[in-house]
C-alpha cells in the first residue's frame, strides 16, 4: 500500500493527518493518494499541497508533457495514483476507502459507488448527503449504459411565487431555512441503482457508512474549515447537531461521531428506501419541516420516485461520451460546447490566445441555450436533438470571429446580467476490475444545504429550491437569470449543471470517468479535463492540474484562475474585447483514467480528497 506523504505546517495537523491514514489503511493492500488543499477554493491553502506517491504506474509514451504559465501554483509533471484492478476517487478519504472495501469484498463498481455515496453523507456532510439528490451515469462492461435522475423535486404545496414578497422582491427563503428544501431523492436513487446493477445486498454495501457514523472518524483541516465557515448559518437554523457542540465547530483532529445518522443508515440498510420515505425517518423529517415552516409532507416523501433516463451519447474526435440528460443541463451543454470546438479541425495549442477564444466562445454560446431552453422534461419540451446536433454546432461555430469576442447581449438580447450558481456539490468516480464504471454527482446545493438538520435522524437538508427560477427573468439570490422553463411547479425537478460523464475510447473501452462540483463551472471544468486528455494528450494528473477557464454567457466575461493565463495572452484577450474575471480556483473535479496496466485516479488537487484502489 502507498500513502500520501506531504509536509504540513503544524504538528496538530500532522497528528490528525496520520490518524486519518491509520483509519484508511485498514483497507489492506490499498493504494492511496490524497490531495489536501484549501478548504475554500478562493482562499490560500491551509496546508502544504502534495500529490502523494504512486504505486508503479507505467509511463504512457502516448501522453505529452504539459506546459503551464510561469508561476502557476500547480506545476506539471505530477503523478496520479495507479491501481491495477479498481479505483475510487472522491472528496473524502474515508468515503473512497469505503468504496475500496466493497470492491475488495467482491462488489462491482455500482456496489462500491453506492457504498461511497452513503459514506459521503457521514464524512463530507457539507455536500455528501441523504437529504439532497443527484445523478449517476453507469457503463457496464457488458455494454449496458444507464442514467438515473434522483434530483430533488418541488413539494406539492410549492407555488410559483413562494419566495417573492408583497413588494415583488425575491427573499432569501429559497437559500436558507426550512422552506428552501426540495423533496430529497438521494436514498431512492442510490437504492434503485444498487437494485438494478449491483451484486451485493444493501446491508453489506452500507456497512462502511454505518460504522463511520457510529464509531466516528478524525476530522481533517478541510472539513474543519468548512464547519467553521458554516457555524453561524447552521446554528441559526438547527440546534443539537454533532458538528457544532455548544455552538462551536469541532476542530481539526477531533473525532466526529453521529449516532442519530448511524441509526438512520441502519434503518435504510434494514428496510431499504421505504425506511426513509415512509417510516420513522420520514416522520422526523416532516416534524422538522413543521417546526420551521417548511412544506414537505409525508405525501411528498411517499410520492418521490427516481427517473431512469437514456444517457446522452455523443462523440468527440473519435471518442464516445456518455453524459447526463435533463433534468440536468450538464450533458447537453457540455455536448453543445464540445461539438462547437470540434468544428475546428485541430484544437489550438493549450494556453494560447486562440485556445481561450475558441473554448470561451463555445461555452458562451452553449450557456445561452442552457439558460433558456432546458428544464425538467416532464414539464417542458427540451429541443434535445437540436442542442446536441453537429450541424447546429457548425452553425454556431460560424458565428465565432477569429479576432473579436462576441457580446452575449448581441448573441441573445433577451438575457439580463447573471452571476454564479451555488457551488457546493460533490462528485465521485468508481471503476472495477471488470471495466464497469460509475460517475455520480450529488448535492445539497449550498455548502451545508439549507442549514437545517433533521433532529433524531441526523442529516442535513438541501436548499435546492433556489435552483428554480424563483422569479423568471429576475436574478435569484445567486444572480442566475433563467426563464419560464425552470419556473417553480409542484413535483417539478429544478434545473442542474451536474455533469457526471464517462468517456469511451475508439475501441469502446472506458477511458475516463469524470465529473465535478462547482455550479455552472461543473460543465466547463469537466469538459476541459476531457479536452486536456483527448486534444492535448495530457496525463490525468496534468489534465487535472491545468489552469481552468469559464464562460457562462452572463456575466459577459471570461473567468480564469489566478496565474493560469500568461500575461501576454491576457493582453491579447483584452484587445479582442473580453471582459476578464480572476478567481483563486475554479471547480472541484474527481476523475479516473484508464492507463496501461490499470487505472489512475486523481482527486481535485485544489481541494481535498483521495484516490483509493488496489
Amino acid at each position: 500500500m502507498t500513502v500520501c506523504r506531504r509536509s504540513v505546517r503544524n504538528a496538530t495537523h500532522g497528528a490528525m493527518h496520520r490518524a486519518t491514514h491509520r483509519a484508511i489503511m485498514r483497507v489492506v493492500g490499498t493504494t492511496i493518494s490524497c490531495a489536501l488543499l484549501a478548504a475554500c477554493a478562493d482562499r490560500a491553502p491551509a496546508t502544504a499541497e502534495g500529490t502523494g506517491t504512486t504505486a508503479g504506474a507505467p509511463i504512457d509514451p502516448s501522453r505529452v508533457a504539459a506546459h503551464f504559465p510561469d508561476g502557476w501554483r500547480l506545476p506539471a509533471g505530477a503523478r496520479a495514483t495507479f491501481a491495477a484492478q479498481a479505483m475510487a476517487v472522491s472528496n473524502s478519504p474515508e468515503a473512497s476507502a469505503a468504496a475500496a472495501e466493497i470492491l475488495k469484498a467482491g462488489g462491482n463498481a455500482v456496489d462500491a459507488a453506492v457504498a461511497l455515496g452513503f459514506a459521503l453523507a457521514v464524512a463530507w456532510p457539507e455536500a455528501g448527503n441523504i437529504g439532497g439528490g443527484g445523478y449517476t451515469v453507469v457503463h457496464m462492461a457488458d455494454g449496458r449504459t444507464a442514467a438515473i435522475d434522483y434530483r430533488e423535486v418541488a413539494p406539492l404545496a410549492a407555488t410559483r411565487n413562494m419566495y417573492v414578497d408583497a413588494n415583488g422582491k425575491v427573499t432569501d427563503r429559497s437559500i436558507e431555512g426550512h422552506l428552501a428544501s426540495g423533496v430529497p431523492g438521494a436514498v431512492a436513487g442510490l437504492t434503485a441503482l444498487l437494485a438494478k446493477f449491483g451484486t451485493l445486498p444493501l446491508a453489506r454495501v452500507m456497512q462502511p457508512a454505518i460504522a463511520l457514523a457510529r464509531d466516528g472518524f478524525v476530522i481533517d483541516t478541510a472539513l474543519a474549515g468548512s464547519m467553521e465557515r458554516a457555524t453561524a448559518m447552521v446554528t441559526r437554523n438547527s440546534q443539537g447537531t454533532p458538528y457544532f457542540p455548544n455552538g462551536t465547530a469541532l476542530a481539526a483532529g477531533a473525532r466526529l461521531t453521529q449516532p442519530d445518522l448511524a441509526r438512520t443508515l441502519q434503518a435504510i440498510a434494514d428496510r431499504g428506501a421505504d425506511a426513509f420515505y415512509t417510516g420513522w425517518i420520514a416522520d422526523s423529517l416532516v416534524a422538522e419541516q413543521r417546526r420551521g415552516g417548511g412544506i414537505i409532507t409525508r405525501a411528498d416523501l411517499k410520492a418521490y420516485t427516481p427517473a431512469w433516463r437514456e444517457a446522452i451519447r455523443t462523440t468527440y474526435r473519435g471518442h464516445t461520451l456518455l453524459a447526463m440528460p435533463p433534468s440536468s443541463s450538464g450533458g447537453v451543454t457540455m455536448t453543445e460546447a464540445l461539438n462547437i470546438i470540434e468544428q475546428t479541425p485541430a484544437t489550438p495549442a493549450y494556453g494560447s490566445t486562440r485556445w481561450f477564444h475558441l473554448v470561451g466562445s463555445a461555452y458562451q454560446r452553449a450557456f445561452i441555450d442552457r439558460n433558456v431552453k432546458i428544464g425538467d422534461p416532464a414539464f417542458v419540451t427540451v429541443p434535445l436533438a437540436q442542442l446536441t446536433s453537429k450541424s447546429y454546432a457548425k452553425a454556431l461555430a460560424a458565428t465565432i470571429e477569429d479576432t473579436r469576442a462576441a457580446a452575449t447581449k448581441a448573441l441573445e438580447p433577451a438575457m439580463a446580467q447573471a452571476a454564479r450558481e451555488p457551488e457546493h456539490t460533490t462528485h465521485y468516480s468508481v471503476v472495477d476490475a471488470q471495466g464497469n464504471a460509475v460517475a455520480t454527482t450529488t448535492t445539497l446545493n449550498n455548502s451545508w444545504g439549507s442549514g437545517v438538520w433533521v433532529r433524531g435522524a441526523g442529516f442535513m437538508l438541501n436548499d435546492e429550491m433556489d435552483d428554480f427560477a424563483v422569479q423568471p427573468g429576475t436574478p435569484n439570490m445567486f444572480g442566475l437569470v433563467q426563464g419560464e422553463q425552470n419556473a417553480i411547479q409542484p413535483g417539478k425537478r429544478m434545473l442542474s449543471a451536474m455533469s457526471p460523464t464517462i468517456v469511451l475510447d475508439s475501441a469502446g473501452q472506458v477511458l475516463l470517468v469524470v465529473g465535478a462540483a462547482g455550479g455552472p463551472t461543473i460543465i466547463t471544468g469537466t469538459s476541459q479535463v476531457i479536452l486536456n486528455v483527448i486534444d492535448h494528450r495530457m496525463t490525468l494528473a496534468d489534465a487535472m492540474r491545468a489552469p481552468r477557464v469559464h464562460h457562462q454567457a452572463l456575466p459577459d466575461s471570461l473567468t480564469y484562475e489566478d496565474g493560469g493565463i500568461a500575461p501576454a495572452v491576457l493582453d491579447s484577450l483584452r484587445t479582442m474585447g473580453y471582459g476578464l474575471r480572476k478567481q483563486r480556483s475554479l471547480v472541484n473535479i474527481n476523475a479516473i483514467m484508464r492507463v496501461k496496466g490499470g487505472w489512475e485516479g486523481q482527486p481535485e488537487p485544489r481541494r481535498s480528497g483521495a484516490a483509493v484502489g488496489y
